[in-house]
């Protein structure tokens, strides 16, 4: 399998060329992601375990569902391609737009666009992707979060202190 090239962006998520992951990751380059955080009716988020076997941040607790962006590929395409590869959810168009994070050492130099979705599953888990996933009400997402930190992805965690007006 060949190794994947992400578009380099510059501090203005510009696009200044291409690289593949490995080096984006080592000379930590700057480049673009997405998160989706995917809610039920009961208010709680879906969040999956990254699986063992991933490059960063492996067996820790992440987005429902996140990705970097194809070279040439759009933030909201790349949110419709994440939901179905990474948790088998099928939508017609991106979810509603959040907010944008700025790349910076957290995000792992990425910039990321964050979405939110709403969806009751049952989900399909990519294996090699996810470990596992469940379903948190957001006061006992924030609880865990401030207890035990290094549970969860940085990016995740920025996230989730934005969204809930922490950060």
């Amino acid at each position: 399998m060949s190794e994947e090239i992400f578009d380099v962006v510059n501090e203005w998520d510009e696009v200044i060329g291409r690289e593949r992951r490995s080096e984006v990751h080592r000379l930590d380059l700057k480049h673009r992601a997405v998160h989706v955080l995917i809610f039920n009716r009961k208010g709680e988020v879906f969040l999956q375990k990254r699986s063992m076997s991933k490059d960063t941040h492996p067996g820790v607790w992440d987005s429902s569902a996140s990705g970097h962006l194809d070279c040439g590929e759009d933030y909201d395409a790349c949110a419709v391609r994440e939901l179905r590869e990474e948790i088998g959810l099928v939508v017609r168009e991106a979810p509603d737009r959040l907010f944008k994070v700025d790349a910076c050492v957290d995000t792992g130099q990425e910039f990321v666009w964050v979405y939110r979705g709403e969806s009751e599953g049952p989900f399909t888990l990519h294996p090699e992707e996810i470990e596992t996933g469940g379903w948190f009400a957001p006061d006992q997402l924030s609880a865990w979060l401030a207890e035990k930190p290094d549970d969860f992805a940085p990016g995740f965690a920025l996230i989730w202190r934005r969204l809930n007006g922490a950060a």
